[in-house]
């Protein structure tokens, strides 16, 4: 069986949305997003459409050497997924990506988690909604509770995730850049 890795990253962009979500859930990373490769070359989610309105949201494919996330701090981790796993993740987003006119951002539904009250809506997600129900499609991670219930945090409490790195998202981004430039003879 061959196998794949997938990489959930966790975020704290630090903007006046984030600190004010941070107020209730008193955690340190609020965003979640998912990837497909170490590198975080492609990585998706459910956020801001454009990084100066939070309250405009939806499907996106996130740019992480934006200046909104160059600041960020992060924690990544990895999961060992077999191809089948990897390509119904992939065939799940593909599917949203050629949709995404049709999806909004969950925002009713960030207020019902505070309740611990599930809503679930016709396409329509918040982040870490989104990041579970991509894993829930792959059949690679199963969740106690409904993915519209799903915070960050239990995306990476009680699964098979791997810790990979926590600190600044642009480090990360220049030791991974770093490990797969070459190197010259010189340098061993």
């Amino acid at each position: 069986m061959d196998e794949k890795k997938i990489y959930i990253l966790l975020t704290d962009t630090g903007t006046l949305f984030t600190r004010l979500i941070k107020l209730f859930t008193k955690k340190s990373f609020n965003h979640a997003s998912i990837s497909f490769d170490r590198s975080l070359s492609e990585v998706y989610s459910f956020g801001r459409k454009t990084p100066s309105n939070p309250f405009i949201g939806g499907f996106v494919k996130e740019n992480m050497e934006s200046h909104f996330f160059n600041l960020a701090k992060c924690r990544v981790y990895s999961c060992t997924v077999s191809t089948s796993q990897y390509e119904k993740m992939r065939c799940f987003i593909q599917k949203v990506n050629d949709n995404k006119a049709l999806y909004r951002y969950n925002l009713l539904g960030l207020f019902a988690i505070l309740l611990n009250k599930q809503m679930t809506r016709k396409n329509a997600f918040f982040c870490s909604q989104f990041v579970a129900t991509v894993l829930q499609e792959g059949e690679c991670v199963h969740f106690s509770k409904p993915p519209s219930l799903i915070t960050p945090q239990d995306l990476i409490t009680g699964n098979d995730l791997q810790f990979v790195y926590d600190g600044n998202l642009k480090n990360y981004r220049e030791l991974e850049q770093r490990d797969r430039s070459p190197r010259s003879l010189l340098s061993i």
